[in-house]
C-alpha cells in the first residue's frame, strides 16, 4: 500500500495545525485538526472555493451560535436546533460540503459559553487556524498534477480495454474473469471522469495558457469518449454478437475491424507522446466499417431478430472508430499548431 500525496498533506497539516495552537497557546488544539482534516481538497481550486465556503458557513455558524446563547442559552435542545437550522441554511446558500465544520463550529462555540468569552474565541481561532493551515499546506506541499495523473490513466484504461476487445470476439477469457475485468475497467473510466473534471476546474492566469488548455481540455475529452466507445463495442459483442447468427465470412471482418481499431488506437496514444513520425498513424487507420452495416442490411438470409443484434454490434465498432479519427485530427491539429508555433518565435509568444 502507497501513501498519496493528499494523504501525506492531510497528515502534515494535521501536525502543523496542532503545532501552531501550541505556539498561540489555544486550549483545545483538536478542533484546529478536525478543521484540518476537512479541509483537505484534492484541487488547488476546490481549496480556494472550500476556504470561501468554510469561512461563510462558519462566520454564519458563530454568529447563530452566539445569538442562539443570548436568546435560548446553550441547552443541549438548543444547541440541536441550532444545528438543524444550520444544516438547512448551507443546504439553502449550496454549500453541503461545509455542514460538518459549520455544526462543529456551532456546538464548541454554543457548549462553551458557559466557560466564559475568552473560551469561546479560543475555539473559534483553532478552527480559523486549521482551515488556513490546511489551504496553506494543500497549495505549497506537492500541488496536485491532474494533467499527468489523467494522462497515466488513460494509458492504462487503453491497454486494458485493447486486451478486453482482442479477447471479446475470440471469447477466450472466462466469464468471471471478463466481468472481472470490464468491471474493473468501468471503475477506471469513472476515476478518468473525476480526474478530468479536477483538471477542467483549474484556473489558468495567463490567456496564451488558458487557449492552449482549452484544446488540451477537447483532446482529453476525446480520449475519454473513445474509451467510453471502446467499452460500449465491449458490451455489445458480448450481449448480441453471439447469440446472433451470421455468416462466417462477417464474422472474420469483425475480428479484423476490431483488431485494426485496437492498432490504431494504441498508436494515437503513441502520436499523443510524440512517439511516432508525422502521419505515421493514419497510415495505420482501419478501413471504414460502414461497410460491415451494409453487409448486414443487404443480407437476405439473415433473420429480423440476428440482423438486429448485429447491426447493433456494427453500429458500436462504427462509432468507435468515428471517436478515434476524430481523436487522430485533433491530435494532428495541435501539433501541427505547436510545430507552427516552434517555427514563429512571434506566434509562440502568443503575439
Amino acid at each position: 500500500m502507497t501513501i498519496g500525496a493528499r494523504v501525506f498533506k492531510t497528515g502534515l497539516a494535521v501536525a502543523i495545525a496542532i503545532w501552531i495552537s501550541g505556539l498561540l497557546e489555544l486550549k483545545l488544539p483538536l478542533i484546529a485538526a478536525i478543521a484540518t482534516v476537512v479541509m483537505i481538497q484534492p484541487s488547488i481550486y476546490r481549496s480556494w472555493v472550500e476556504v470561501l465556503q468554510q469561512l461563510q458557513s462558519n462566520v454564519l455558524g458563530a454568529a447563530a451560535a452566539i445569538t442562539a446563547v443570548w436568546l435560548v442559552g446553550s441547552s443541549p435542545l438548543s444547541i440541536g436546533i441550532v444545528s438543524v437550522l444550520m444544516i438547512l441554511l448551507c443546504i439553502r446558500l449550496k454549500a453541503e460540503e461545509t455542514i460538518g465544520l459549520t455544526v462543529v463550529t456551532v456546538v464548541v462555540l454554543m457548549e462553551a459559553h458557559g466557560l466564559g468569552w475568552p473560551l469561546v474565541m479560543d475555539r473559534l481561532a483553532a478552527l480559523l487556524t486549521g482551515i488556513v493551515t490546511a489551504f496553506v499546506v494543500n497549495i505549497t506541499i506537492a500541488p496536485p498534477r491532474h494533467r499527468g495523473r489523467f494522462v497515466a490513466q488513460v494509458k492504462k484504461s487503453q491497454a486494458q480495454l485493447s486486451l478486453l476487445l482482442r479477447t471479446s470476439v475470440s471469447n477466450e477469457l472466462r466469464e468471471k474473469v471478463f466481468n472481472r475485468e470490464l468491471s474493473a475497467l468501468k471503475g477506471q473510466l469513472r476515476k478518468l471522469e473525476d480526474a478530468y473534471d479536477l483538471y477542467a476546474e483549474e484556473r489558468v492566469v495567463r490567456k496564451s495558457s488558458r487557449a492552449d488548455r482549452a484544446r488540451l481540455l477537447v483532446i482529453y475529452k476525446g480520449m475519454l469518449n473513445a474509451l467510453e466507445r471502446g467499452v460500449t463495442l465491449i458490451e455489445a459483442v458480448d450481449v448480441h454478437y453471439f447469440p446472433a447468427a451470421s455468416d462466417e465470412s462477417w464474422r472474420r471482418e469483425v475480428d479484423r475491424q476490431i483488431e485494426a481499431l485496437c492498432g490504431y488506437h494504441e498508436q494515437l496514444m503513441w502520436k499523443w507522446e510524440g512517439l511516432l513520425k508525422p502521419g505515421a498513424a493514419a497510415t495505420a487507420a482501419p478501413p471504414e466499417s460502414s461497410a460491415l452495416i451494409e453487409g448486414i442490411s443487404g443480407s437476405a438470409d439473415t433473420e429480423a431478430e440476428d440482423k438486429t443484434r448485429l447491426l447493433v454490434v456494427a453500429s458500436a465498432i462504427y462509432a468507435y472508430e468515428e471517436r478515434l479519427r476524430r481523436l487522430d485530427k485533433l491530435i494532428e491539429h495541435l501539433q501541427e499548431r505547436r510545430e507552427g508555433a516552434l517555427d514563429d518565435p512571434e506566434r509562440l509568444l502568443g503575439l
